[in-house]
């Protein structure tokens, strides 16, 4: 839930446009694309305007990642959180040794499924429990061993770039501190850690070129504690983590009013990062992209990946941190300065999150498996899979992106550090009008570290992507000014 902690458009040009570069791998440092001028003001929306370049079209989901969606099973998925469940309650103070009952019983069912899905792995994947003990703290009572349930799917060929996926496992009733009242907890959040589940599952038996790991996380509603402690292990291993998932509260699309949108899932992304200084972000505000931070751009390649026939799916992105009152393990990654967003079903269902669990009028309230839309979850689950996928297999977010402002002049120079990924093709410049949400159009440059573009960087946002010669793309990094 939360801790509570709070198509094309006119081309007419004036001059030729072209590339003048070498595009071979090892010689070509930089490239120059003359630019027509734009023929007439643009208007104020996301229509594709005139200029260098394309107009962006999705990227299509692959064979082997239409096999992957294609083999997500709602039964498996409907089995998970009936069994989680069953657990009676998995509140972060419940007991850790009843093999029935509590969160104790349920990290140790949650450890065996992944255990076997590793074992499908060929060695790639391994699993942990990553424990800690928490000192009393805020809704943490008394020293309380806190244990995250950690599968690591290991990247081939670049292993230290790594992508994360959670659900958190605990639950709670109304009553945040009650560990031993009945807190099902299927919806909160059971069907996260199903999500996250199955595609560890599915994953286990195809090869990744990045890292991929899928957490079971602990003590999110005592106030994040499990996920805090998962994003400190990667910052203190030196973890290049390009991107964060959590999926919270994905169980169903129907609100307490009846309201139902079976085919959306929401997808909060923050806007200034939470771990700039303020020195920079004032920078970034002053010069432009306050809404292109890293996890917006991840939140823009998530609907470019996953908005298609092969989830069903609609990618509703909210340009906010988290909803109000509430706050999800996304939040510690951000924290640490990583890219990461939330899943959340369209429509909240109040009554039965994380309630106690009670018969009134015959009508049975609580976070029940029976107000779980299994069918739903596993098109999140869909959704959640084409991001991972997409991420796992293509170049990583180029690094080092600059935009040079010391020249005053009416073009625009880009500059980016080269990947080192074996299957590097080159990379596209992005760029669109300040006022529209997306990017509108993408120039391919080659295989270059710096280009200049006959385009002013006073009138329009711009972007750099690394592209494989499979034609998979990375996310858009956005450039600082420099020089």
């Amino acid at each position: 839930m939360g801790s509570d902690d709070t198509g094309a458009g006119p081309t007419r040009s004036t001059r030729r446009t072209f590339l003048s570069a070498s595009a071979a791998a090892t010689a070509a440092t930089a490239a120059t694309v003359a630019a027509p001028a734009l023929t007439a003001p643009a208007a104020a929306t996301d229509a594709v305007p005139a200029g260098p370049g394309r107009p962006i079209h999705a990227q299509r989901p692959e064979r082997e990642l239409r096999e992957l969606l294609r083999q997500v099973d709602p039964r498996r998925i409907e089995a998970i959180v009936r069994r989680l469940a069953a657990f009676g309650t998995r509140h972060t103070l419940s007991s850790q040794d009843d093999p029935q009952r509590g969160i104790g019983a349920a990290r140790d069912w949650t450890h065996a499924q992944l255990q076997a899905y590793a074992a499908t792995s060929g060695g790639r994947m391994t699993v942990e429990l990553q424990s800690y003990v928490q000192q009393p703290a805020s809704r943490i009572p008394t020293a309380t061993r806190i244990t995250n349930v950690v599968a690591t799917l290991r990247g081939q060929s670049a292993p230290n770039r790594t992508y994360v996926v959670t659900g958190h496992y605990d639950s709670r009733v109304t009553d945040v501190m009650d560990a031993v009242s009945d807190a099902p907890g299927a919806d909160d959040d059971a069907s996260g850690v199903a999500v996250v589940l199955e595609l560890a599952r599915l994953m286990a038996t195809r090869p990744t070129a990045a890292t991929v790991v899928f957490a079971a996380v602990a003590a999110e509603e005592q106030g994040l504690y499990g996920s805090a402690y998962l994003a400190a292990q990667f910052k203190a291993a030196g973890a290049d983590v390009q991107g964060m998932f959590s999926d919270d509260i994905v169980g169903s699309s129907t609100a307490d009013d009846g309201t139902r949108d079976p085919y959306a899932v929401r997808l909060f992304a923050e806007g200034v990062p939470t771990a700039e200084t303020p020195a920079e972000a004032t920078t970034r505000q002053s010069v432009g992209g306050e809404n292109d931070s890293p996890s917006r751009q991840l939140a823009r390649f998530v609907r470019d990946v996953a908005e298609n026939d092969a989830t069903g799916m609609r990618v509703r992105v909210i340009y906010r941190r988290d909803r109000y009152l509430r706050g999800s393990d996304h939040i510690s990654f951000l924290r640490e300065g990583w890219p990461a967003a939330r899943f959340t079903e369209p429509n909240e269902d109040f009554a039965h999150q994380h309630q106690d669990v009670r018969v009134q009028d015959g009508q049975q309230f609580g976070d029940l498996p029976e107000f779980c839309d299994f069918p739903y979850i596993a098109r999140v689950a869909r959704v959640n899979g084409a991001a991972l996928w997409s991420l796992a297999q293509a170049p990583g977010t180029p690094k080092g992106a600059v935009i040079v402002t010391t020249d005053l002049t009416n073009n625009t120079t880009l500059r980016w550090q080269r990947g080192d990924e074996p299957g590097l093709a080159g990379y596209e410049v992005v760029w669109r009008e300040t006022t529209a949400a997306e990017w509108q159009r993408v120039i391919a440059v080659g295989d270059v570290t710096e280009v200049s573009i006959d385009l002013s960087k006073d009138n329009v946002f711009f972007g750099i992507r690394a592209v494989d010669r499979e034609g998979r793309r990375s996310p858009v990094a956005f450039p600082r000014p420099g020089a």
